[in-house]
């Protein structure tokens, strides 16, 4: 059986305003190019309603990966998603950062497209960035 862990909401956490935010090109590496993007859900619906806005720009739809997190406060308990989109690891990369600053109510979305050299490990430094800038950047 997985193991299950409970994360409770004590009222502490911070949260984004804007319904959706978009830094576009924040780091570049070996022709990799990265751009992050971060808004405010409280359900399934608004995280499935922010994907579909961010890959409404074609060249977001068609980006190699569009690795995400979310975190929502419901009722006191805190639910979390994740999603790699190819990219092994890097939704939890995004949530790990979520959590550090605890963020609630928010999803994290990194996009990469891939410049033709492997980054290795340097990736999710790259990652862990993009996602620190979008939650600095929030409010």
């Amino acid at each position: 059986m997985p193991k299950q862990s409970v994360q409770f909401d004590f009222g502490d956490s911070k949260e984004p305003i804007e319904p959706f935010l978009l830094f576009e090109q924040i780091i570049e590496d070996r022709g990799s190019r990265y751009s992050v993007s971060t808004g405010r859900v409280t359900n399934r619906e608004e995280i499935q309603r922010f994907l579909k806005q961010l890959k409404a720009k074609k060249k977001y739809a068609t980006a190699d990966h569009n690795s995400w997190a979310a975190r929502i406060s419901h009722q006191g308990a805190i639910y979390e998603t994740k999603s790699d989109d190819g990219e092994t690891g890097a939704g939890l990369v995004i949530l790990s950062v979520m959590q550090k600053q605890n963020v609630t109510n928010c999803i994290v979305c990194v996009t990469r497209w891939f410049g033709g050299t492997k980054l290795m490990n340097d990736r999710y430094k790259h990652i862990q960035n993009a996602a620190a800038y979008a939650l600095k950047h929030m409010n």
